[in-house]
């Protein structure tokens, strides 16, 4: 599955911003080796990028004190949008679909921690470039870039100001650790990254930072900022490089294919390297009974809109037929993994590889660069690449023209369940409407604070003071 195995990286005896004290935030030292007999070469150096990667991975871990990265993601994407939801309305994972969450949701908290663990490792890297031969300098600090620039993008779009942290800094900077940074301060150091690893890096493999992967995030921050022309140019400027699975299963089962632009890759049946994402979205599979469950709303749009991707995307739980499960990530498939889905005797060591940009992901945002923030166009270009997707659904009967809502709907089905609805929806301004509808057709209630989550109590009181909350909270 992988092209490489991620190295688990020991962290060294350096200092880290306290913004909480957490093994993963402030990591306790597994070596000896100081900062300053470290990253002397290549190889050293490669091994922190290495841990990049892990950090942006994950521990599959029951423990709440350990990095959990992207395996925890879909909780604050996608069921806080009209996608999925729990099964039962029970505990702290019910906070998302409802609307209600706290502070001290343990969920958002580690989310948060996990993702500055990320740009706490990317940012060790770049502080030690001077220490790289010529020949890689380039591509680690691109690599660090990118990453970095990922993990802010995510920061900021789902809490608004966040502190902005560029350097190793010691556990007494207070300042920097907990101060909110504006978030258009955050989207410049986002665009500056990325075009520096466009700048550094070529194209070789999906799990690990590319040109194309740089270019295709690039892209979707410019179209969060409102910068349309760019990110037009940036989109066809990966247009002919990947190409459409023509079986839209393989995407997801069929890893590393010619759609995979980035994705976060993991291995089967080991405990250090595997996903418990997967069995999370089963019923008493996981170590969660029923969570990021298919809502009525987006089984309904996938049977009207979703063509050949619809039986792809979700099915109906075979114990529980009342219920519906995501099927683009099930750890065995259909039929114990015979057809190449991964799956061990412990379903939650899951190897499925997680998605982040894929070649439809890119075609749409074309369109949507090319619409500009206008209701429709009907541009030869945007048509084809809109067709293109539509086509691979076996929705093949042309359009003359495209709206708003017309990519939105197609955006919907095509991503359905890979956390891109919510951002999505805000993207397009869409957000307060479509889920105050949605929260008053199943009795909760949304406000537009809840666009944003809570900054983590915990890092509230770490600040004494320093830290303000976002309104609402």
């Amino acid at each position: 599955m992988k092209q490489f195995k991620y190295i688990l990286f020991a962290i060294i005896a350096v200092g880290v911003f306290q913004s909480c004290d957490s093994e993963f935030l402030e990591p306790i030292p597994e070596t000896a080796i100081s900062v300053d007999s470290y990253f002397a070469d290549d190889e050293q150096i490669e091994t922190a990028v290495l841990g990049i990667y892990d950090a942006m991975q994950g521990i599959n871990s029951t423990s709440s004190n350990d990095n959990r990265g992207i395996q925890q993601e879909f909780y604050v994407t996608e069921m806080r949008s009209d996608n999925t939801r729990t099964k039962n309305q029970e505990g702290e994972a019910a906070e998302f679909e409802s609307y209600s969450v706290t502070p001290n949701n343990g969920i958002v908290s580690n989310y948060y921690a996990s993702t500055y663990n990320t740009i706490f490792r990317a940012n060790l890297v770049l502080d030690n470039l001077v220490n790289a031969s010529d020949a890689s300098r380039a591509t680690f600090e691109g690599e660090a870039k990118f990453a970095r620039a990922y993990s802010y993008f995510n920061l900021v779009r789902l809490f608004g100001d966040v502190p902005l942290v560029q350097g190793v800094i010691g556990p007494l900077d207070k300042e920097t650790s907990f101060v909110r940074v504006a978030s258009s301060s955050v989207y410049e150091l986002i665009v500056s990254d990325l075009q520096t690893a466009v700048a550094n890096l070529g194209n070789a493999g999906y799990a690990r930072a590319s040109k194309a992967a740089a270019q295709a995030l690039l892209a979707k921050v410019y179209l969060t900022i409102g910068n349309y022309s760019e990110a037009q140019g940036l989109c066809e400027a990966l247009l002919g490089q990947y190409s459409l699975e023509s079986n839209f299963s393989d995407v997801f089962y069929n890893e590393g294919n010619d759609e995979i632009i980035f994705a976060i890759a993991f291995n089967s049946g080991i405990e250090t390297d595997s996903q418990d994402f997967s069995a999370e979205f089963m019923n008493g599979v996981g170590r969660t009974v029923g969570v990021n469950y298919v809502t009525e709303d987006a089984a309904a749009f996938l049977d009207a809109n979703g063509g050949d991707r619809t039986i792809n995307s979700y099915r109906i739980d075979p114990f529980q037929p009342t219920q519906r499960q995501v099927v683009k990530y099930l750890p065995n498939g259909e039929d114990g993994g015979a057809d190449g889905k991964t799956f061990s005797s412990d379903a939650t060591l899951s190897g499925n590889d997680w998605i982040v940009l894929r070649y439809a992901d890119v075609l749409l945002m074309h369109v949507e660069a090319i619409l500009a923030g206008g209701q429709t166009t009907s541009d030869l270009a945007a048509l084809n690449s809109f067709q293109e997707v539509r086509d691979r659904a076996g929705l093949t009967t042309p359009v003359s023209s495209i709206s708003a809502q017309d990519l939105l709907n197609e955006r919907r089905a095509e991503l359905a369940f890979e956390n891109q609805r919510f951002f999505d929806l805000v993207r397009f301004g869409e957000a307060q409407n479509v889920l105050s509808n949605h929260a008053s057709a199943t009795s909760n209630t949304f406000s537009a604070t809840d666009l944003l989550l809570p900054i983590p109590q915990r890092e509230i009181n770490l600040s004494q003071g320093l830290m303000s909350q976002n309104p609402g909270y």
